[in-house]
């Protein structure tokens, strides 16, 4: 394992001609970021992990300033995996000026977390485009836990053609379902309890599509979970991003959720078929 702070130093030793991997992460690791690390390295010669909490993907500056960081214990938790470099830029290495490009995503920002974070996606592609652009990655890698995002760097990278295969990873979850994020550490031991239960709500929903197609969650699930303890539903949808995309394969319908469990926001989403 070596640390860069410099992509041109970073750049300096990695092999051209090795198949390089590429798992951008904003830190405060967990096992769901090791297991993207993991499938990369099965898959490629030389692995690149970005430790960098972006700016311009916040659309809410005291959510930038909470967000946890402690990259001393990232590098511990990565310090055993073989062929991978790590990359821990300043702003000043990636941005001249610390502004999100704008681009064609069609519908895709503008529903379910783009409705309740304008601006957000943008910064997501600008900073993904950044690092496709200064590594030039084979592979790169995305949980499928933020699967809205993961949409918006295929309708990108199909939109200005940029060679890289784009890699979905199954959500890693806790035992009670609730999946892993950098987030969860800041709920309380009784809001961590009840985050617990949103799993259990999702997997209702599919139990009724398996036995009749449809569109909408049902009112009385969402009152259901809306009158937990110490939750604000944003939202909890059924939807099919490829219709909102033309770059996007129909992976077919997913419920898409959003709340609050105390000052926690989570999300979530499950396959329906």
């Amino acid at each position: 394992m070596r640390v860069f702070s410099s992509h041109k130093e970073l750049l300096k030793s990695v092999d051209s001609n090795k198949q390089v991997g590429l798992v951008p992460t904003m830190g405060s690791l967990h096992k769901g970021h090791l297991s993207l690390v993991e499938r990369a390295l099965s898959e490629n010669e030389k692995v690149i992990v970005t430790i960098y909490v972006n700016p311009t993907q916040f659309n809410d500056i005291s959510d930038l300033k909470k967000y946890p960081r402690n990259l001393e214990s990232d590098l511990d938790k990565l310090r055993d995996y073989k062929n991978i470099f790590i990359y821990s830029p300043t702003d000043e290495d990636l941005y001249e000026e610390v502004v999100s490009k704008n681009y064609d995503l069609e519908n895709l920002d503008k529903i379910l977390e783009g409705k309740y974070r304008p601006g957000h996606f943008n910064g997501v592609a600008t900073i993904v485009e950044k690092l496709f652009d200064i590594f030039n990655p084979n592979n790169a890698y995305f949980g499928e836990k933020d699967f809205q995002q993961l949409s918006v760097i295929k309708t990108m990278v199909k939109k200005l053609s940029i060679s890289v295969n784009i890699i979905s990873c199954e959500t890693i979850r806790e035992a009670d379902g609730l999946a892993m994020s950098s987030r969860n550490k800041h709920m309380t031991s009784e809001e961590r309890l009840i985050a617990g239960k949103i799993n259990k709500f999702m997997i209702k929903v599919k139990e009724i599509y398996k036995n009749k197609k449809i569109d909408k969650v049902p009112i009385s699930i969402i009152d259901e979970l809306d009158s937990l303890k110490n939750c604000k539903l944003e939202y909890f949808e059924i939807e099919n991003l490829s219709k909102h995309s033309s770059s996007l394969t129909d992976e077919g319908d997913r419920i898409f959720i959003a709340c609050w469990i105390g000052k926690t926001r989570i999300i979530d989403n499950l396959a329906l078929r």
